[in-house]
């Protein structure tokens, strides 16, 4: 079995959920080839994880990714093509499924080899249910955060270097300038503790117990949708559907109530705290630890006790 992996990069380092990838493929037991576009040192990098790597040395829009995972794809023929689940790979993974024909699985949780046949796993009616899909011929799969671990430096399998030639009239839009809301600095997909505030905490000045908390333990935040929309804190905040898929190790979700809407964004969480006075809240059905109470009184608690241990 033969799989393509396209690691993802912000100019400076190889996102760690591409490079998670590297793990899927081994645990498939697949011959793997990672693909990495404009940063020449970062290929070298990736290679020490112990599978070789494919560089090209052109632009990284989104019409150029397009045009040269496909012409990779269709050159190498793969089983598989890879990506990881972000916001870039969710504008070019469908882009090449049908542009090349090819089948497509979004939102992938888990990956296991049956008779010689992939068998992805993913979410499906807001996570209430798990559905296996299999794929005829090269199928182009989106796999989330957190379902595969980080890989461990290995030898070096080597950099092979191709020049594609993109044609012109493939970059219908080119990004002329960029602009950055200082929110967009939040990292929720990398993550490794988030805290996430609900609509349960009662006003913005309660939400700050949250961000506090987040704060002590080295954390960032996260709310629900409820939360962005009273303007306790900016959208790129929001877990859930509409808004991160996140997988840390640790998530205290603090007065949410559970909904489907957002705990399909992070029941990829190694270990959920769960904290509210509704003892029939539907996130206790989740949570490693349920503690039932005012979360507001709860909040200074923990944070203080965290404050502790941390002095030690």
């Amino acid at each position: 079995m033969k799989a393509l992996l396209f690691i993802e990069t912000d100019g400076e380092k190889a996102l760690g959920a591409s490079c998670e990838l590297i793990s899927a493929v081994k645990a498939l037991d697949a011959e793997g080839t990672a693909i990495i576009v404009g940063n020449r040192a970062l290929a070298d990098t990736v290679a020490t994880f112990g599978i070789p790597v494919i560089f090209i040395e052109t632009a990284t829009d989104c019409d150029t990714l397009t045009e040269v995972l496909s012409q990779i794809v269709k050159q190498q023929n793969p089983d598989i093509l890879l990506l990881a689940n972000t916001s870039l790979a969710k504008d070019i993974a469908p882009r090449i499924a049908g542009r090349m024909d090819l089948g497509f699985v979004s939102d992938v949780i888990g990956m296991n080899k049956t008779d010689g046949k992939v068998i992805y796993t993913r979410p499906a009616y807001g996570g209430t249910i798990l559905e296996h899909i299999e794929v005829d011929g090269t199928a182009v799969v989106i796999v989330r955060n957190g379902t595969f671990s980080k890989p461990e430096a290995g030898s070096n399998a080597g950099v092979t270097e191709k020049k594609l030639e993109i044609p012109a009239s493939v970059v219908r839009a080119k990004i002329v300038d960029t602009v950055k809301d200082i929110c967009e600095t939040v990292n929720l997909e990398e993550a490794e503790v988030i805290v996430s505030g609900g609509r349960g905490l009662g006003n913005v000045e309660n939400f700050k117990l949250v961000e506090e908390l987040a704060r002590v333990l080295g954390g960032e935040v996260g709310a629900t949708r409820p939360a962005i929309e009273d303007g306790w804190i900016c959208r790129t905040h929001q877990v859930g559907q509409s808004g991160k898929i996140v997988a840390p190790k640790l998530y205290i979700a603090c007065g949410l109530s559970g909904a489907t809407q957002h705990t399909s964004g992070m029941t990829g969480a190694k270990y959920i705290v769960a904290i509210n006075k509704d003892e029939e809240a539907p996130i206790f059905e989740i949570a490693d630890i349920s503690i039932i109470g005012n979360v507001n009184e709860i909040l200074p608690i923990m944070i203080e006790e965290m404050k502790k241990v941390k002095a030690k």
